[in-house]
């Protein structure tokens, strides 16, 4: 990771900088329908966002402080884009849509909203999350929706980065001593019953067409890349019933509730409030 940090920190400003060209009239989200597939990419980057900031000051090396820092911070460009583009179908702004929320109305994915636990399985998190999400974008940076198009070409390149900090560490992990290699295949064990609802299609996304990516179409690349990284980490893929994750209809992990009351708390005890 020598030197990864100078050049992601730039990466990270024009992500963030992404969020406020997409404040006019050409970032509007022209229909109900594409306003909630916004809701459920920015959902899933905001909520990893802040999952990774509880690592901060507490991750295994310093320099894991500022690498998972500089993830969350592009996860959270990504979702402030998103949230923005989401609300200008009804007039509520990406603040309103991070905080004033109830927890059954946002769309992110069980995968996201696993709670941190021990290095390895935010590790193996953040594998499934980012080679999801690069798989996502790549695909999404064609979307006929030039907002959407535009969202996802910066931010794959974020997350190509993301994905090779994720798969660096698997292989550290997996390939290191005893100890590694058995939290890491606990953790890889844990985390991939809720990998299959990233995939699933349904009619929002029938209804997008174009503008949109078919979920499942992107499974066999992920596949791919799993297996290569797994097999060289010396781990085995799973095999494990999917969850019946329905967090992108409101009905979330446990966790998500205690998540959002930490993340919500001060906005909703001042609203409306500056500094």
């Amino acid at each position: 990771m020598s030197g990864a940090d100078d050049v992601h920190g730039d990466v990270t400003v024009d992500t963030i900088d992404l969020a406020s060209e997409l404040s006019g009239a050409e970032g509007r989200a022209s229909s109900a329908d594409l306003a909630e597939y916004a809701l459920r990419l920015g959902d899933d980057a905001l909520i990893l966002a802040q999952q990774l900031s509880g690592w901060i000051a507490r991750a295994p090396e310093l320099e894991e402080d500022v690498a998972l820092a500089n993830i969350a911070l592009d996860l959270l460009g990504h979702a402030r884009s998103l949230l923005r583009f989401a609300g200008t179908w009804d007039g509520r702004s990406e603040d309103d849509l991070a905080y004033l929320r109830d927890e059954v109305e946002f769309r992110s994915a069980w995968l996201f909203e696993q709670p941190n636990g021990d290095f390895a399985h935010t590790i193996a998190r953040q594998l499934a999350a980012s080679v999801y999400m690069f798989e996502l974008y790549s695909a999404l940076s064609a979307s006929s929706d030039p907002t959407i198009a535009a969202v996802a070409a910066k931010a794959v390149k974020e997350v190509d980065y993301h994905r090779d900090h994720a798969v660096q560490w698997t292989l550290r992990l997996g390939d290191g001593t005893d100890e590694s290699h058995r939290r890491m295949a606990v953790a890889v064990q844990d985390v991939w019953p809720y990998v299959a609802e990233l995939f699933e299609d349904d009619e929002l996304i029938d209804r997008l067409g174009t503008a949109a990516v078919r979920p499942s179409t992107l499974r066999p690349r992920f596949d791919e890349v799993i297996d290569e990284v797994l097999r060289e980490a010396t781990l085995e893929v799973p095999d494990v019933p999917p969850a019946m994750g329905r967090g992108r209809t409101g009905g979330h992990f446990p966790t998500l509730g205690y998540l959002l009351a930490e993340m919500q708390v001060l906005a909703r005890q001042h609203p409306g409030a500056t500094w």
